[in-house]
């Protein structure tokens, strides 16, 4: 199977094609398959899917259609192609082999091509992959925004393989071909003036003058009534060629040089750095695409202290040759203490450097450019841009003509260039760990790290890969010959002087962190020093709109700005986080941040938390009630079902781990402890991964306050959690005490659920009286208290205790019972009475009620996300089947 985009949307067999059916499956099927293996979010989709503004159930409709795109995938045979549409969080991602979309095998097949030195290569592989055309791209989608530029995207593309094919049956000598290539699209597109201008010049070669004027007299009048402007600078010199070549040889003159400059081959690059290491799949990438052609602007990002760069200028020391006409390069200084040069003044050096005389250079910088553009549009030149802070300082710089080459180094992201100029990313990421060794060994000698290689490994990770802190330690070492490699780790283990040991004189990591950080505009600048108050490695726009003291709209705003500088990261689409060397960093400005931030931050986790356990646990007690002094923040996000809150708690736990740290540090034992039982929905579903240390603390901080219900509230999960890891005795110390503090608070439901804990781990360890005395209490504590979800808790205990004595006829009859009170949206509930009351019919012997019970039991576990209880409802309907 494949996914055609080009052409009708479509999932190809072999059984021939397959539509999705209505334009917004059509239109999420294409925003997927433009980004295979790439998490895409609910938000972004729903803008493409709708033309206008969304209707409030627009995550319903995307929804069904992700369910039924799914199974038109599984109908096509997907599984079996390595192709799987997955959720990741608020977003999907459409997992399987780049190969089998039709627009990524053409976008391949192109830049192939462009890298051939063989014409007749460039012919073959650009007429495979223009055949993959169908159509126009992307037909049988919504017309929105974003699928008609990614529409007009591809598009461009084929146009300019088209002219990139006609231009390699020219150099063939197959000028008929090119103009026969040419035409049809010429006709399409007869205000494009580069196809115009190619098909004048491939008729005029071809013997066929007059047409090829005709062609530019055709194209002239047409932009001036309906664009109203002049031929441009390519239609232009194609017409003025056709002239000279159509004048009789006599007439002819030769073309004079130009006055201004002398033909010379400028050389500005700095000296090659020493020392670099690594970076082979960017150094290929760059030069791939480098070699595409068309005037290509390459921009290469990342963090302070990643190497942008050396890695730039090694890359263009190494392809010398590629650039025949001379390579320029400035240092615009975007993030540095010294003032940026004017752009004027770079222009003036760039001029004199191909040779232009100081006399004849132009006054102003508009004029400087101008010329600029003129003496590059022939050669074949590099053009280095280093540190560059903005795409409008990068823009008048640019060179003309097709066959140069920017490399443009920054880092932000410069969005701004990639719209307006093509301009194509390259990432540099920190330095895989075998890199990383190997640039100190390339300063230390391989000998003295090879001898503590565990050192080594972890003085990578502790520099975090970062170039400029591998390179920092290896300087301190390299002062230090007595030191070993294991010393130097001691010394960066310690967070609170890491920092201070990454600088040496006037290089650091404190300092490169210091100039982009100073270049942020204000609000972004307020929240990089909020995030320094976080409690753990990531968050949302939410809390850290918490943090900063700002609406999680704006919040975005400053985390995106963060990231476009490489100050923090989106890994998971709406989660941000750092890396240690820059975390530590922003700790340092902490004390700068809002003083409040962090007790907002407690106050929103507490809100968001009691959001999001109502979501789990339809119908469940609150696990706590808000402090006094609680302050509710701006917005906190919904949770539209149990499995999205479960999520939360997942991403979360890290950060409201902290936060009771952080709160017991504070004083604040009244956030403490309700913080820990935030997550209590998970400990349940995931009870055995390690909550102990997390419940102690929040027991600690309840003790502190001297509050009997959260004491008694704490203890009885703690408890319930120590029995599930197999710590019975301990857990019976908790559990004991959890029922009388729950009664001298006067919590009638935390009393049943704290004598129901109880009273099933002494079941559990055979003291099956007692624990029956202490079920029938639960239950009738809990009948008192009328509240639905503790009566179906205590009674569905109560069965399975009857279960375990063999008495199936109570035990039946309590399932049915609490069945009647399972609140809505309590599905785990449901299903968990179900199997209990499946194993109390095949007690009784009632078989075939039994299995139809199981089986239910089965899917109702399943469409709850219940993986536990759907494995033991089909473990059970197996036993009982293979006893038949």
């Amino acid at each position: 199977m494949e996914i055609r985009l080009l052409g009708t949307v479509a999932v190809v067999t072999e059984c021939g094609d397959v539509t999705p059916g209505p334009a917004k499956r059509a239109s999420l099927l294409a925003m997927l398959a433009l980004r295979p293996n790439t998490a895409v979010r609910v938000s972004r989709l729903i803008e493409a899917l709708w033309e206008d503004e969304p209707p409030a159930r627009a995550r319903t409709v995307l929804q069904g259609h992700v369910s039924r795109l799914r199974a038109l995938l599984a109908q096509c045979g997907a599984p079996e192609h390595g192709v799987e549409l997955a959720t990741q969080g608020t977003a999907y991602a459409l997992r399987m082999p780049e190969a089998l979309v039709d627009a990524h095998r053409f976008e391949e097949l192109v830049t192939l091509a462009g890298a051939q030195r063989r014409p007749a290569d460039t012919v073959r592989m650009l007429r495979e992959a223009l055949a993959s055309w169908q159509g126009p791209a992307l037909t049988g989608t919504v017309q929105s925004r974003h699928l008609q530029a990614e529409a007009s995207g591809l598009e461009e593309l084929r146009l300019a393989s088209v002219e990139a094919l006609a231009g390699a049956y020219g150099r063939l000598g197959e000028h008929a071909m090119a103009a026969a290539v040419l035409r049809t699209e010429a006709v399409a597109h007869p205000l494009r003036e580069s196809l115009a201008a190619a098909l004048m010049l491939a008729l005029g070669r071809s013997g066929r003058q007059s047409d090829a004027i005709g062609w530019y007299h055709r194209t002239r009048r047409l932009l001036g009534e309906e664009l109203g402007v002049d031929p441009g600078e390519a239609l232009a010199s194609a017409y003025a060629e056709l002239l000279r070549s159509a004048a009789p040889a006599g007439a002819r003159r030769p073309a004079a040089p130009a006055p201004a400059a002398e033909a010379v081959v400028p050389e500005l690059l700095p000296r090659p750095p020493r020392g670099f290491t690594g970076r082979g799949p960017e150094l290929a990438e760059l030069t791939r695409a480098a070699g595409a052609g068309g005037a290509a602007v390459r921009l290469v990002t990342g963090p302070a202290g990643v190497g942008k760069t050396a890695f730039a200028v090694h890359w263009a020391h190494q392809r010398r040759a590629d650039f025949p006409d001379g390579r320029l390069f400035a240092d615009l200084r975007g993030f540095s203490d010294a003032q940026p040069p004017e752009t004027g003044a770079v222009l003036r050096e760039f001029l004199l450097a191909l040779g232009v005389a100081p006399e004849l250079v132009p006054e102003t910088a508009d004029a400087r450019g101008a010329l600029f553009r003129s003496l590059t549009a022939g050669r074949r030149l590099l053009l280095v841009l280093d540190d560059a802070r903005s795409s409008a300082q990068v823009r008048p710089l640019l060179p003309g003509g097709d066959h140069c080459t920017t490399l443009v180094t920054s880092r932000n992201r410069l969005g701004g260039l990639v719209a307006s100029d093509a301009a194509r990313p390259l990432p540099l990421g920190h330095l895989p760990p075998a890199d990383a060794r190997d640039l100190l060994a390339g300063v230390l000698g391989a000998p003295r790290v090879d001898a503590e290689p565990e050192a080594a490994a972890r003085l990578a990770a502790l520099c975090d890969g970062l170039p400029l802190a591998l390179r920092v330690t290896a300087a301190r070492l390299a002062e230090r010959p007595q030191w070993g490699l294991g010393a130097m780790v001691g010394e960066l283990a310690d967070e609170q002087g890491r920092l201070a040991a990454l600088d040496v004189e006037d290089t650091g990591v404190s300092a490169a962190l210091h100039l982009t950080v100073r270049q942020l505009p204000g609000s972004a600048a307020r929240m990089f020093r909020a995030l320094g108050l976080h409690t753990a490695g990531d968050l949302d726009r939410f809390a850290a709109g918490a943090l900063a003291g700002t609406s999680p709209a704006q919040a975005s705003a400053d985390l995106d700005r963060l990231a476009a500088a490489h100050l923090i990261a989106e890994p998971v689409p709406g989660r941000w986080s750092f890396h240690d060397l820059v975390r530590l960093y922003a700790r340092e400005l902490a004390p700068r941040a809002d003083p409040e931030g962090l007790r907002r931050l407690l106050d929103h986790y507490l809100y968001t938390g009691l959001a999001a356990d109502a979501a789990a646990e339809p119908g469940s007690q609150p696990c706590f009630v808000l402090p006094s002094g609680f302050r509710r923040p701006a917005a906190i996000r919904e949770f539209e079902d149990r499995r999205a809150a479960l999520a939360w708690y997942e991403a979360e736990r890290p950060a409201l781990e902290g936060a009771v740290a952080a709160a017991s540090a504070l004083g604040l034992h009244d956030r403490a402890w309700r913080l820990a039982l935030v997550p209590w929905p998970l400990v349940l579903w995931r009870i055995g991964d390690g909550w102990v240390p997390l419940l102690e603390a929040g027991l600690r901080a309840a003790e502190h306050e001297g509050d009997p219900d959260a004491q008694s509230r704490t203890r009885a999960l703690l408890g319930w959690v120590l029995h599930e890891e197999g710590r019975d005795a301990e857990a019976l110390v908790h559990l004991e005490r959890a029922p009388l503090l729950a009664a001298r608070a006067g919590d009638g439901i935390s009393e049943a659920i704290a004598y129901v804990n109880l009273a099933a781990v002494l079941d559990s360890t055979g003291r099956r009286e007692r624990a029956g005395e202490l079920m029938s209490r639960a239950v009738a504590l809990a009948e008192r208290t009328g509240h639905p979800s503790t009566r179906v808790l205590t009674l569905r205990h109560l069965a399975g205790h009857c279960l375990r004595k063999g008495e199936y006829g109570d035990a039946l009859a309590h399932a049915v019972r609490a069945e009647g009170l399972v609140p809505e949206g309590m599905e785990v509930g449901r299903a968990q009475l179900q199997i209990v009351r499946g194993e109390a019919l095949a007690g009784l012997g009632r078989v075939e009620e039994a299995a139809g019970q199981l089986g239910r039991a089965v899917e109702a576990a399943d469409a709850a996300g219940f993986t536990d209880g759907a494995l033991r409802a089909a473990e059970l309907l197996s036993r009982l089947t293979a006893d038949r």
